[in-house]
């Protein structure tokens, strides 16, 4: 095609140079249109990394120009190759072409695309580091590369080089401490599968993953399973157990509470956090408000030209997000409907969109478009559900976050009593939801101590609920001080903490009250105050919530099926064991918004138009019982797997 023809050049903005620039995702690529199609088609190829923004029927156009472009018709001087024919997996060398056969990059391109499609996995698998760092260690080979088979050798390889790390951690588990984490949910059989994590400053471990269908409402066996995971951890270096609600009614928190006097149990707080904005979502007003934005983004996502239109408008924006959970969705959705309001009005308004003005879904978005009680009820659902996200962000990361919560939701709370300081009554409605699940569920002494003992919260004149703190202060000094030897001179060295006498009143500390993390801060300026120094340590170096990680479904799914011998399940238990802490060592250094996915759910209810959604869709360990919850499908690893792909592993 002539390049100012190229009609690739629609989803594209030409700059200067050969430089282009996508209109879904704003990347910068430099090669012109050719490495934007490859860009958009979205599969595997050396050097250009897939646009995780694009909509499915553009790759598929896309996909289907750059297929045009191999096998041109047969007029041309080059001719196609033949199909493929069985076994794809030939070498390349082996396969027969035409003359003029297509260059090295096509073959490879052609190659690895035929493994995606023919084991049936996710694109999105193209956007690890992994994937990349194979492809560049493979080309550094050289011709003589031999591709293996994946052995369960490398696999116990990786799994000892990962327990290495893990003994590296467990070295500051004695100054630090760590959180045991316990996270209840239940697969598409109803099976009731309990994952256990490790949490500590430098890094989280996945543990193990049970199943406990068959005794889940079983006190002693559920107490058991927890006596021997505190056992493989060591109790004297845990803090705290974090556990969420599933546990409720099992017992475990008074058995755990009765034998184990120096560990606290406390309650998940992005679980809590989401039951919140789950309540705010279900106010009638605001419940109206998301429901009439999911009529415009249900017919917006459902109509190609519609959306490409709109795309053109906000430069490749989306008006919707997806969150970890449906709640976040829906707050986080209406943040982004927002922002873009001026060009979704201007949309529905421009020649462009005549096509579409007669259709009943096209009239009835116009009349919520222009509706100005409309958005105020949007404006006003992202001012309450701001805060509250807010707090979620930060407990999210995987980072020591005790030390700030009560912090948080402190100005979460005046946040929305300032918002609707003139009207008292919608004040009540939703600081009545905060204040009930923070009272009832999300406080716990062990968040009372640590802000205590936060140096940016007992050293600002602002803080007026330091008073407040001092009674679960107290109790839990009590509880990590069981004896008067241990408690012996504390009360001194409280007094030389909070008056800032020694090391604590330095230039140096007082300059990193706010700039350093309260646990590093407490190793650096604490020595004044050595046992309370030690305490102080090892409890503002927790986390405060599980972590938002993908979770392999289908991974776990097949670990636990019953079917499966007992050299099937080892290496299905070492799978699970790499493929988790593969993910969670990457998890704190990425730098993106725990709460959202960097894709669209598209079976969400803010795209999916079906009476019936997908029953896996909202599986989620933030269920209030051992339903399945509410997370997005994409948190299931790509929803790609189907429940009978047993031999996904080749086992």
């Amino acid at each position: 095609m002539v390049r100012e023809k190229d009609i690739c050049w629609e989803y594209a903005e030409k700059l200067d140079g050969n430089k282009v620039k996508c209109k879904f995702c704003s990347r910068v690529l430099n090669g012109g249109i050719s490495r934007l199609k490859h860009h958009l088609s979205r599969l595997p190829s050396k050097g250009v990394n897939p646009c995780a923004k694009v909509r499915d029927d553009v790759t598929d156009r896309v996909r289907s120009i750059l297929s045009a472009k191999d096998d041109p018709p047969i007029t041309n001087k080059y001719k196609p190759p033949p199909p493929l024919s069985p076994p794809f997996d030939a070498p390349a060398s082996k396969l027969v072409f035409p003359s003029s056969p297509p260059n090295a990059q096509d073959i490879a391109e052609r190659s690895i695309s035929l493994f995606f499609f023919e084991n049936k996995i996710d694109f999105a698998v193209a956007r690890s580091p992994s994937y990349h760092h194979m492809l560049d260690a493979v080309a550094k080979c050289g011709p003589g590369f031999v591709a293996p088979s994946p052995k369960t050798e490398w696999l116990d390889r990786v799994k000892s080089d990962i327990s290495l790390q893990l003994k590296d951690t467990e070295k500051e588990w004695v100054t630090t401490g760590c959180t045991i984490i316990a996270e209840a949910w239940t697969d598409n059989k109803s099976r009731a599968l309990i994952n256990f994590s490790v949490s500590s400053p430098s890094r989280i471990f996945f543990h193990k993953s049970v199943d406990a269908s068959s005794y889940f409402k079983n006190s002693k066996c559920l107490a058991d399973l927890f006596d021997s995971v505190i056992q493989d951890i060591g109790q004297e270096h845990i803090v705290q157990i974090i556990m969420d609600n599933s546990f409720c009614y099992t017992g475990i928190s008074n058995h755990l509470l009765q034998n184990y006097a120096t560990i606290f149990v406390s309650p998940c707080a992005s679980q809590c956090l989401n039951i919140i904005l789950e309540e705010f979502s279900k106010v009638d007003w605001v419940n109206q408000c998301i429901s009439q934005a999911q009529v415009i983004s249900k017919f917006v996502y459902n109509n190609s030209p519609v959306l490409d239109l709109l795309r053109k408008l906000t430069g490749g924006q989306d008006i919707i997000r997806s969150g970890v959970t449906r709640s976040v969705s829906n707050f986080l959705s209406l943040q982004s409907m927002m922002k873009q309001k001026a060009r979704l009005k201007h949309m529905f308004n421009c020649p462009e969109y005549t096509t579409n003005t007669n259709k009943p879904q096209s009239i009835s978005c116009v009349n919520i478009l222009e509706d100005n009680d409309f958005w105020r009820a949007v404006e006003e659902s992202v001012a309450i559900s701001e805060p509250i996200l807010k707090v979620l962000r930060e407990v999210s990361t995987g980072k020591p976050a005790v030390g700030s919560i009560y912090e948080l939701m402190s100005k979460a709370k005046e946040s929305i009593r300032t918002y609707y300081i003139m009207d008292e009554n919608k004040h009540k409605v939703f600081s009545d939801i905060v204040d009930t699940n923070w009272c009832d569920h999300l406080h716990s002494p062990l968040h009372a101590a640590a802000a205590f003992l936060n140096p940016s919260i007992q050293y600002n004149p602002e803080i007026k609920f330091l008073t407040s703190l001092k009674e679960d202060f107290f109790k839990v000094l009590e509880k990590l001080l069981p004896t008067s030897d241990l408690r012996r001179d504390i009360t001194n060295q409280i007094f030389t903490f909070t008056r800032a006498k020694g090391m604590f009143g330095c230039n140096l500390a007082m300059e990193a009250r706010d700039s350093v993390s309260p646990g590093l801060w407490w190793e650096q300026f604490g020595d004044s105050a050595p046992v309370l120094q030690r305490v102080a340590i090892r409890i503002l170096s927790q986390v405060c919530s599980g972590y938002n990680l993908e979770r392999q479904w289908s991974t776990f799914q097949q670990m636990h099926w019953e079917r499966r011998n007992k050299i099937d399940r080892e290496i299905l238990n070492k799978l699970a064991y790499v493929n988790q802490n593969l993910k969670l060592g990457r998890m704190i250094t990425l730098e993106t918004d725990p709460i959202a996915l960097e894709d669209i759910d598209m079976m969400s209810e803010w795209v999916e138009e079906a009476e019936n959604p997908s029953p896996a869709q909202w599986l989620d360990r933030f269920g209030t019982a051992l339903d399945g919850g509410d997370l997005n499908t994409r948190q299931f690893g790509g929803a790609i797997f189907s429940a009978n792909d047993h031999n996904i592993f080749g086992l």
